[in-house]
């Protein structure tokens, strides 16, 4: 193989060459780090010449702009212990370039045929990332104090709203003991008990960590758990239990579908066993299939329809229909020797168990 180099010179022009067509600041210097070639780019952008540069100690260029301790130690530290330096910051005041803040590798070359040291020494201005990266950082910490600030104001709500709504409960109780009308008194009476529902929702909403998107799941079991304790006497054996399949909703969503169950359990209460039964119940049964939804709220008790949901213009009728027509849903009710059942059905959702049987035949 013919060798293109056919004198030392020649070698030096392209080396020379090659360090020039780099876009960067870029140096070789000797053991004693005194400059032997220098780029293009770092006599422009560093406004040094080459004849105050070349065969100067790097340390003395400029009127010592280079004499900065860290370069120093990467270079009379380091670099005598390694063969090569990756990504070594330095950050200083330039004369006439205002503060910049380079990313230097270097790599020392080392001859099989003398032992003289090379040292090829590559600049990155990284000035205006990093002052990108410290403005993105900074709107960072911004967006996070005005989330803790917006999630204080939240809680804040979250406990007037609380708060407002127990007293609201607590004065309706007061005047439905006062009054002397009988029907005064049950209008009151169911008054108080919807404010309750209304705060029970809301209350096991909010205990929900994510406020978007709730699981629906576990919402409706702590919306029984907590519908029984508040709403059921001590001396009543009725319970009130979730069957709610997985799977994160609408937070709007699961208001609607709490305030449904609230007022359908609520009703079950007062209507549904009207003579204690030992074993007195009401299921809460929630399905999915992708989109599509079914809500069901059964018992066990006398299962009439005409006590349970006493006229189709009642209020608690009303409520359940106007939030079913919200939620895009249709409502059926049915009744039977073994209860009553209402069902919440979202778009054309069908049943794994009727799935399963048509799937059978």
């Amino acid at each position: 193989m013919l060798d293109p180099f056919r004198t030392a010179h020649d070698a030096q022009v392209l080396a020379l060459a090659i360090v020039n067509t780099i876009p960067e600041p870029f140096l070789v210097l000797d053991e004693g780090f005194h400059v032997l070639a220098a780029s293009r780019a770092f006599y422009e952008i560093f406004r040094v010449d080459a004849a105050e540069t070349q065969g100067h100690s790097l340390f003395a260029l400029g009127d010592g702009q280079w004499n900065i301790p860290a370069l120093r130690h990467l270079l009379e530290t380091i670099i005598p212990d390694k063969v090569a330096m990756d990504g070594f910051e330095v950050a200083h005041d330039f004369p006439g370039l205002g503060l910049r803040i380079m990313l230097l590798n270097a790599r020392k070359v080392i001859y099989d045929d003398s032992a003289a040291i090379t040292i090829l020494l590559a600049f990155r201005d990284v000035t205006a990332n990093r002052l990108i990266e410290g403005e993105k950082a900074g709107l960072l910490a911004q967006a996070e104090m005005l989330l803790d600030q917006k999630q204080m104001l939240l809680e804040e709500m979250r406990h007037r709203v609380a708060n407002s709504l127990q007293i609201i409960a607590s004065i309706l109780l007061l005047k439905a003991r006062a009054v002397a009308s009988d029907e005064t008194r049950k209008h009151l009476k169911d008054a108080h008990l919807r404010v309750m529902s209304v705060a029970t929702v809301q209350h096991h909403l909010h205990t929900e960590d994510g406020i978007a998107q709730i699981d629906v799941g576990p919402y409706l079991s702590k919306l029984c758990a907590g519908l029984g304790a508040s709403m059921i006497g001590e001396d009543s054996p009725i319970t009130i239990e979730a069957q709610a399949d997985p799977g994160m909703t609408e937070s709007a969503t699961a208001v609607s579908l709490g305030l449904i169950v609230t007022e359908l359990a609520i009703n079950a209460i007062k209507y549904a066993f009207p003579d204690s039964k030992a074993d007195a119940r009401i299921l809460v049964g929630y399905e999915r299939n992708g989109a599509d939804w079914k809500l069901t709220v059964s018992d066990n008790g006398v299962g009439s329809a005409a006590v349970f949901l006493p006229g189709e213009t009642g209020l608690g009728t009303t409520i359940i229909k106007a939030l079913a027509k919200q939620l895009g849903a249709v409502v059926a009710i049915g009744s039977g020797p073994d209860g009553f059942r209402t069902t919440i059905t979202k778009a054309s959702f069908a049943s794994r168990d009727k799935a399963a049987a048509a799937v059978a035949a």
